[in-house]
């Protein structure tokens, strides 16, 4: 038990740095595409600013979660078993991606109490972003335990 609770502490301090990682990436890249006028053009450009973070912060994870909190199978390839990430990473986008659009266009877009009480830049780039990284952060360390690690 001690050992899992390790792992999950070190999972943690990995996943803090992804996600600063990948932050960043989508603050920078909302900010361009609003300075731009992109985002008047394609509403959702905040979509396309979680994928490029995503994409930066997926290598990131891998390199870190494989010197720092996972055990590595010994009868798979580096090549596969990056695969096997890449795949699981992107069902995360995918979740990623499903909470955040949920969460904006959907609730808060809909819910004129929720707009009263939070403007649309924090409900899009802190409220709903940090909810769905909580969302992937337990997908991804469960889906890595079962299919990545060394049994």
């Amino acid at each position: 038990m001690n050992k899992l609770l390790a792992q999950i502490a070190k999972f943690g301090v990995v996943g803090v740095i992804a996600f600063i990682v990948d932050y960043v990436i989508y603050r920078i890249f909302n900010v361009v595409f609003e300075a731009t006028g992109f985002s008047n053009v394609f509403p959702q450009y905040y979509l396309i600013s979680a994928l490029l973070g995503f994409t930066v912060s997926v290598v990131v994870n891998y390199i870190l979660s494989f010197k720092f909190v996972f055990e590595r199978k010994e009868d798979i390839s580096r090549k596969k078993e990056f695969m096997i990430f890449l795949i699981l990473s992107i069902i995360g986008l995918g979740i990623n991606e499903l909470c955040l659009f949920i969460g904006y266009d959907v609730i808060y877009l809909n819910w004129t109490w929720l707009q009263s009480i939070m403007s649309a830049g924090f409900a899009k780039d802190v409220f709903f972003k940090f909810g769905a990284t909580g969302v992937v952060m337990v997908y991804n360390f469960i889906s890595r335990k079962i299919f990545l690690e060394k049994k």
